[in-house]
């Protein structure tokens, strides 16, 4: 877990969702000394299950997937506009058509 601790050390936030992959102690005091909550479920070889927010796990993978149906527009996936504000425009056109229809 050495990687993902450097990538998040020095950043804060409320709650970190990661799934089973990122379960370990080392981690999940990083995020609790940065003052958030480490919204990760326990692997299954763990001798004392660690507990964690259900429901805003399961809300995780309603993120993932708007990202999966808004990779589905080529355009936004493989990112051909090269300046930033043309690529915002065009992805706001499918966000807002996924988040309407939810």
């Amino acid at each position: 877990m050495a990687p993902a601790c450097g990538l998040i050390e020095g950043l804060r936030a409320g709650q970190v969702l990661a799934d089973r992959a990122y379960d370990a102690d080392a981690l999940c005091n990083l995020i609790r000394a940065q003052g958030g909550e480490p919204v990760i479920p326990p692997r299954r070889h763990r001798k004392v299950a660690r507990p964690y927010d259900t429901i805003a796990y399961k809300q995780r993978w309603g993120i993932e997937g708007f990202f999966a149906k808004l990779k589905q527009w080529r355009r936004i996936a493989t990112r051909y506009d090269k300046l930033a504000a043309n690529f915002l425009g065009s992805s706001s056109s499918p966000a807002s058509c996924y988040g309407s229809s939810d």
